[in-house]
């Protein structure tokens, strides 16, 4: 071969097709590298070999034609399908075949016939358009759901099959199409051939040529199901819904959002789906948030969102924020958990409770004021009954003892002539009676303005509740039902038990008075726990005691003055208004507090809260009754401002065998302890006294004498009371007005005392 034959050959030999070439017998003579690649021999084993060993189905020309389609077969047997071109050489020369391999051909229409297969047997409706929106293309699955068949419709306007109001909206979304836009399942109302309408689901994207351009519309439709109908309606109401509602999946990102949620927050869909839900959140706040959102994923349960009641912050898309509420939600899913946060602008909500609050902190003020104006008032009643009480005390106590003075001489000269005397004695009966009377009303008056001595112990509030239910099951009446429900681990607490069953008597025989036609008065104990300090209650542990009637109750205003001093509802006569009074100061008095509340014919219950105590209950020692016995003697100084007492105790202790000294004031009576020259027994003296005190008087008498004893006398107790009201260790007193008995057996008691 000369040099060009040489270049041709070198041209060939790298040629892209395979390319053999054969003598004038069909014997190969080259073949180029490309036909060694397809048929994976190499050249020495082709050389030489009849072209029929790799091209087994080869007609040469004049016998078969220049351009054919048949199979080549490769070294291992395998049959590639090939397309041949024969180029015959002139005058019997060497004959030229390219192979082209036509397996990706194949494959490529294989593909586009099933293609065309898929698009022709689907359900699914699917129509070409181009650019002008020219219907180019109609599958069977279109036939079926719109009702037109191909030939009825290409060539037409696709809008032909869209309601005139939706045509505009279509027309964007082809525009938006044809700039190469996806619509990904779109929802639409389109119009079958006879005329009815549907919903369907449509997904239209671009159609491009090979160099890429668009050239036209795809879109894929179907109708939609009942159950997505159903979808539609809930979807529907979330973007009806006044809050703004985000869905996010279990690892935080957004998959849904309502339209309220782009008002509220600023964002469109587009920019808030599949985005982190950190992005609502304050910049700050983000990397707790992520902690706080995977700890709800790990639990779901619906809740408010937040914790120990703070305020959650949200941030708009212009880096706004305002406060939040915000709840929580969870669904489970075939595609994993989904969290629902609805999120709902609290600005007017929190404007709404500040003034809330503002108004109610002005009413607990102005309830405040009038609770310390009402405590101001009752303390000022208090110190004025307690005032009138010692002196009413010194004046009963005259009428008392000279009283049973005049009887008592009446009843020696009666027995000469009883029918003279009779009458008279009567009429002294009577004035002791209203004394007795008078007497009454004294304590109560010192019990409300808490000048009663009080003697507290240890005792259990249920013992009292039971002494009391004894003594009222048989006095209160018939038509009145007493019932009792006592807490059996029932809490002790430390209180006069005297005093407490005088609350709970008076109690109860006021609500008798509330049931003239019968009801019920049911006495309950509980254990209590305050937890917050109030402005009546420290936090601690109390014991509640309740007494509830069914009786007629108490309207607003008779509530508002139930425990002033004379304020009764009764008829005039039927009753003092001390009652109630009274009740208030005992309770008080033992650091309690009590309560009422009540309707108009639905009763009234009284809550008495006193405070509890760990201490050991009191055991009562066995006392040996004092029995009214004569003096041997013994010196008495009596120290009294008021003259009618002074004369009383000095008469009564006179003729029961005692000396007695007269003082009509302190000093003075500190003059004749440091004078007398003879013993002194026992020093007996009122409380309160110008001057100078009964203790002041005591304390001088002492300092002089230190063996004398001592004995108090007063209607009004307060100055010789410890700070918690109780009388103070070592005191000896004798309550005004006091009879001759009682002034005998309390002068015995001190001088017997060791």
């Amino acid at each position: 071969m000369d040099g060009k034959e040489t270049s041709q050959l070198g041209y060939i030999w790298a040629a892209p097709d395979p390319i053999l070439i054969a003598d004038a017998d069909s014997h190969i003579e080259f073949v180029n590298m490309s036909a060694l690649r397809l048929l994976a021999y190499s050249a020495p084993e082709l050389i030489g070999q009849p072209v029929k060993l790799v091209l087994p189905e080869l007609r040469m020309p004049p016998f078969g034609p220049p351009v054919c389609e048949q199979h080549a077969v490769r070294s291992d047997g395998s049959m590639v399908p090939a397309e041949v071109t024969v180029n015959q050489g002139a005058d019997a020369g060497p004959s030229i075949l390219i192979i082209r391999d036509l397996t990706d051909r194949k494959r490529a229409a294989a593909a586009e016939a099933r293609l065309a297969l898929i698009v022709r047997s689907t359900h699914e409706a699917i129509i070409a358009r181009n650019l002008d929106g020219v219907i180019t293309d109609w599958n069977p699955g279109a036939t079926r759901l719109y009702g037109y068949r191909a030939e009825e419709v290409i060539g037409r306007h696709g809008a032909d099959l869209v309601p005139e109001h939706r045509r505009v909206e279509e027309e964007t979304i082809m525009a938006a199409v044809g700039r190469g836009q996806v619509i990904d399942r779109h929802r639409a109302v389109r119009h079958r051939k006879d005329g009815i309408p549907i919903q369907v689901s449509i997904t239209l994207s671009p159609i491009t040529d090979d160099s890429g351009e668009i050239i036209g519309v795809a879109s894929i439709s179907q109708a939609v199901s009942t159950e997505e109908l159903a979808d539609a309606k809930i979807v529907g109401v979330l973007e009806a819904a006044p809050d703004a509602i985000v869905v996010t999946d279990a690892k935080g990102y957004i998959v849904l959002a309502n339209a309220q949620t782009s008002r509220l927050l600023g964002y469109t869909r587009a920019e808030l789906v599949g985005q982190p839900v950190e992005m609502l959140v304050p910049t700050e706040l983000r990397r707790a948030h992520i902690a706080y959102r995977t700890k709800y994923a790990s639990r779901p349960q619906a809740r408010p969102m937040g914790l120990h009641g703070e305020q959650l912050m949200a941030q708009r898309k212009d880096g706004t924020r305002f406060a939040a509420d915000i709840s929580l939600s969870s669904l489970q899913t075939d595609d994993g958990l989904l969290v629902a946060a609805a999120i709902r602008d609290a600005t007017d909500r929190l404007a709404q409770q500040a003034e809330h609050d503002r108004l109610k902190a002005l009413a607990e003020q102005e309830r405040l004021a009038r609770q310390l104006q009402q405590n101001q008032r009752l303390e000022s009643l208090g110190q004025l009954a307690g005032g009138v009480a010692h002196d009413f005390n010194n004046l009963l106590a005259v009428i008392v003892n000279y009283a049973a003075f005049v009887a008592e001489a009446i009843g020696d000269a009666s027995g000469d002539d009883p029918g003279r005397w009779g009458p008279v004695t009567r009429d002294i009966e009577q004035i002791q009676r209203a004394a007795d009377r008078g007497i009454a009303l004294t304590h109560q008056l010192l019990a409300f303005g808490r000048r009663e001595v009080s003697r507290p112990r240890v005792i259990s509030p249920n013992s009292v509740i039971n002494d009391v239910y004894r003594m009222l099951g048989r006095s209160l009446g018939e038509h009145i039902e007493l019932r009792c429900r006592l807490a059996d681990d029932l809490w002790s607490v430390r209180a006069d038990p005297a005093q407490i069953e005088q609350v709970l008597v008076n109690l109860a025989l006021n609500a008798r008075d509330a049931m003239p036609g019968g009801g019920t008065v049911t006495f309950t104990t509980e254990n209590a726990e305050i937890t917050e300090h109030t402005d009546m209650l420290w936090p601690g542990r109390y014991v509640q005691m309740r007494v509830a009637d069914t009786g007629a109750g108490m309207a607003p205003e008779v509530m508002a003055r139930a425990f002033e001093p004379f304020f009764t509802t009764k008829p005039k006569g039927e009753g003092t208004g001390l009652g109630l009074a009274t009740v208030h100061g005992i309770v008080t008095e033992a650091a309690g507090l009590i309560r009422i509340s009540s309707w108009p014919q639905r009763g009234t219950t009284f809550t008495i809260l006193l405070p509890a105590t760990d201490e050991p209950l009191y055991k009562e020692k066995e006392r040996t009754p004092v029995l009214r016995s004569k003096g041997a003697g013994e010196t008495v100084l009596i120290c009294e401002d008021e003259p009618a007492i002074r004369e009383v105790a000095r008469r009564i202790l006179a003729r029961n065998g005692y000396d007695v000294i007269l003082a009509d004031d302190g000093l003075h009576a500190i003059r004749l302890a440091r004078t007398h020259a003879g013993p002194l027994h026992l020093l007996l003296t009122d409380v309160v006294m110008p001057q100078v005190l009964g203790k002041d008087v005591a304390e001088a008498v002492r300092a002089q004498r230190g063996d004398v004893k001592v004995l108090f006398m007063s209607g009004y107790a307060r100055p010789v009371l410890a700070g918690s009201g109780t009388l103070e260790a070592g005191v000896n007193l004798l309550e005004k007005p006091f009879s001759e008995d009682g002034l005998l057996a309390a002068v015995r008691e001190v001088l017997d005392a060791g």
